[in-house]
């Protein structure tokens, strides 16, 4: 049963002004607000030392962030796929909560396990390693948030793979690190880069964890987002345009990334 034509484009319409309205005008309107005043205009207001030094350690996260997601990720997407043991439901839960619960949620339980008065409050306190309203905190809550990216995206690659390559090589005397190396990472290698890009995108747009484990402060624990935030409340808008153009560009390029990947990886279906 066909509907009616009226019916198909009164849907196409709809899905239409509901992109336009929730995503193309906002959008646009941000790029007009930001580049009204001129392209030399953007440039001075994303060049300040603040902004300089927010893009930096937003940079510095997403570089700590991505090596400990990754490291940590792929054991524990091998342990979901290889394994079966109990309480492995309750892991699969773990690992989507943060999906599941708000970032602000987030950032006060960190403050009540690593505040100064927290349960791990000693690591501040006797050991001098100050993690909340540090980096330290940021990192920590960046994690959180974008723990489930590469676990989501290599788990279900493991599953299709199989074990029969691995065994093979088993068989044929290769040790665990090399049939890893050379057989597993490589069969993995879409996913995973999936899981980065996720990762990164996450990571430098994150702001409701960080704000609440950040001091704020320009030049030493202030992301690009909480400046967007502190300009946009100082009243300084057109520079909270310009950095909101500044990200978006990020989140287009990490588009682009997917887009790409996700054309890779059917052809590479197909071949297989």
């Amino acid at each position: 049963m066909t509907s009616s034509p009226w019916v198909r484009y009164l849907t196409r319409f709809v899905g239409l002004g509901y992109i336009l309205v929730l995503l193309i005008i906002p959008v646009a309107l941000i790029l007009w607000r930001t580049f009204e005043p001129g392209l030399g205009q953007f440039y001075d207001w994303v060049s300040t030392p603040a902004a300089i030094s927010a893009l930096n350690l937003s940079l510095l996260v997403v570089a700590i962030v991505v090596p400990l997601n990754v490291v940590f990720g792929i054991p524990t997407a091998l342990v979901l796929a290889r394994t079966k043991f109990r309480g492995k439901g309750v892991l699969q839960a773990v690992i989507d909560l943060p999906f599941a619960v708000s970032p602000v949620i987030v950032g006060v339980a960190l403050i009540l396990l690593w505040g100064s008065a927290g349960a791990l409050g000693f690591v501040e306190k006797d050991l001098g390693l100050k993690v909340i309203f540090g980096l330290p905190g940021i990192v920590l809550a960046s994690v959180f948030v974008t723990l489930p990216f590469v676990v989501r995206e290599v788990e279900p690659v493991l599953h299709e793979l199989g074990t029969d390559q691995e065994q093979a090589a088993a068989t044929l005397g290769s040790g665990w690190w090399q049939t890893f190396w050379r057989i597993t990472l490589p069969s993995i290698r879409w996913g995973l880069t999936y899981g980065i890009v996720l990762t990164v995108a996450r990571t430098l747009g994150e702001y409701g964890a960080v704000i609440i484990v950040s001091s704020n402060l320009p030049g030493k624990s202030q992301t690009l987002t909480l400046l967007v935030s502190d300009r946009y409340n100082r009243g300084a808008e057109y520079g909270a345009y310009a950095l909101s153009t500044l990200l978006m560009g990020v989140a287009v390029v990490v588009l682009i990334i997917q887009v790409i990947l996700d054309i890779r990886r059917a052809r590479a279906s197909k071949v297989a």
